[in-house]
């Protein structure tokens, strides 16, 4: 997420041509690259399973068989040098690029390949369904793969994926749950595990894997921790000290410090981030589509993306701009007045019964609280109180799994650079509900989303008018969300830091390999 990946694309397939290789050394000295976040930062350590925060480690740890280029907004290679698809879409055939090992030192090969997607699918869980579409894969030679596949979709953006997609050797151990519970990894990256303190604030560390097949010739970190440290004005005083590296978001009070402040760089840039409130359309008073409404109605919109002064853009629809699916002119606005209506005719508001609300919120998003303190208030003045609660996200995650709270606040961002994720791992059906933290159990929804993935790569114009209707389903129909804004990705770093570059494909991730440290 952080390079810019044009220029590593062009060095990728210089490794792959005739060009000396690199000497395999691991580089030396103390030059630890630190970066704070304000979560926990491994939720899951198996790379089959994983799907949430330690997204930033695993890209330094894991390698998929392409990568998302936002220059060209086409995949890149990787582990893959080359591909290509038949005419009807159902048929990929991937090159590998030679040489490349597991940090266990077993080849990284077209067998490989096919084990650990074919284990991914398998586990049915977090992202899998990216490979949903595949019926089969084929290790044609050592360094060829091909999958076949039940209807068509683009393959090779799949293949990117920051989730699922993820190569890794299924022979590391016999019993590969409990190795990868151990805080273990089975990755090709140029990255390694060599100490994971749960629950502590220095939580990961990696090494520099001396094998890399990228090599290490030019100055690189050779180790990379993490931090999670939910105060950002903490954050920020590490970063001025030289504690901190890199802090992948701060409030807008201390951006604008960080913007003048000497020895420290920022980055401001569009993600595709959104912020979402789901409601919780199965249980307690919520249950009442008036009450949903209400809420969606009470929210300020605007006067939020002004508070927050810059680090945020108005949302309109679902998928944020940028991606196929998106919805121009369908920004949402504030109507108290409508909100009163809609809780007086549930029996609530003012002159009615009084209503109790609960809402969870990631602790140490300082824009979420932000959030939730203004619906608070707002609320209060409608007869409604809003309890709000910041929570650890593993905890607050395994709450909303359980229904325990009324509104759930998180942020979402595409699992590979394209609308799906949005709608099928948030609004679609799904029992257990994992994300569907809106609980929302709509087969009309699942019809039209099951069209979607095959109509993106055979008639984009279909694909379109698909995401349309299901946002209006979504959020007008069943008024399952309020959709609160787009985030900027407001970054701050070191001076010394060379080199870093922002990928709204694979959020908060800094591609650590290719920073350049300097004095």
């Amino acid at each position: 997420m952080r390079r810019r990946l044009a220029a590593a694309a062009a060095l990728i397939l210089l490794a792959a041509c005739s060009v000396p290789p690199e000497p395999q050394q691991a580089p030396v000295g103390e030059s630890p690259f630190v970066y704070v976040k304000n979560t926990d930062i491994v939720t899951e350590w198996d790379p089959s399973r994983s799907y949430s925060n330690e997204i930033i480690a695993f890209q330094n740890v894991y390698e998929t068989l392409t990568l998302w280029d936002p220059v060209t907004k086409k995949s890149a290679p990787r582990l893959a040098t080359s591909w290509r698809s038949s005419a009807d879409g159902r048929t990929w055939t991937f090159s590998l690029r030679p040489g490349v090992t597991f940090h266990t030192g077993n080849p990284l090969d077209a067998t490989a390949v096919k084990a650990s997607i074919e284990r991914t699918m398998a586990a049915k869980t977090g992202a899998s369904y990216i490979w949903d579409a595949v019926s089969s894969i084929r290790a044609e030679g050592p360094l060829t793969v091909t999958f076949a596949l039940k209807y068509p979709v683009p393959l090779d953006l799949v293949a990117s994926a920051g989730y699922a997609a993820y190569v890794y050797d299924t022979k590391a151990a016999p019993d590969l749950g409990k190795w990868f519970k151990e805080g273990r990894d089975a990755g090709s990256g140029p990255y390694t595990v060599t100490k994971w303190n749960k629950g502590k604030e220095d939580e990961l560390t990696l090494s520099a894997y001396g094998d890399y097949w990228g090599g290490w010739r030019r100055p690189h970190y050779n180790t990379i921790k993490y931090k999670a440290v939910p105060d950002p004005e903490r954050a920020y005083r590490m970063l001025q000290r030289g504690e901190a590296s890199f802090v992948d978001r701060l409030d807008p009070e201390l951006f604008a410090k960080a913007t003048a402040a000497p020895g420290v760089r920022t980055s401001d840039r569009p993600s595709f981030t959104t912020a979402m409130m789901l409601f919780n359309t199965a249980t307690g008073p919520m249950k009442d589509i008036r009450v949903r409404r209400a809420v969606q109605k009470a929210v300020d919109y605007r006067g939020l993306i002004k508070r927050l002064k810059g680090s945020v853009m108005p949302a309109s629809g679902i998928i944020p701009e940028g991606l196929l699916g998106h919805v121009p002119d369908q920004v949402p606005k504030q109507d108290l007045a409508a909100a009163t209506r809609l809780l007086q005719r549930a029996g609530y508001g003012p002159g009615g019964r009084p209503l109790r609300l609960r809402l969870t919120y990631g602790e140490g998003e300082a824009d979420e609280e932000v959030l939730a303190r203004r619906l608070q208030s707002t609320l209060r003045g409608l007869n409604v109180t809003l309890e709000t609660r910041g929570m650890h996200w593993n905890e607050q995650w395994e709450q909303g799994k359980k229904r325990g709270q009324d509104i759930f606040v998180m942020y979402w961002w595409p699992d590979y650079a394209d609308g799906y994720s949005y709608f099928g791992q948030v609004f679609r059906s799904a029992d257990p509900p994992v994300l569907n933290l809106a609980y929302l159990n709509d087969q009309g929804l699942d019809a039209l989303l099951d069209n979607a993935p095959e109509l993106t790569v055979t008639d984009k114009p279909a694909a379109q008018r698909i995401y349309e209707q299901a946002t209006d389903r979504v959020l007008e129909q069943r008024a399952a969300a309020a959709m609160t804004w787009v985030v900027k990705s407001q970054r701050a770093y070191l001076g010394a830091v060379q080199g870093y570059d922002d990928n709204p494909a694979y959020p908060d991730v800094v591609f650590v390999y290719d920073l350049r440290p300097s004095g």
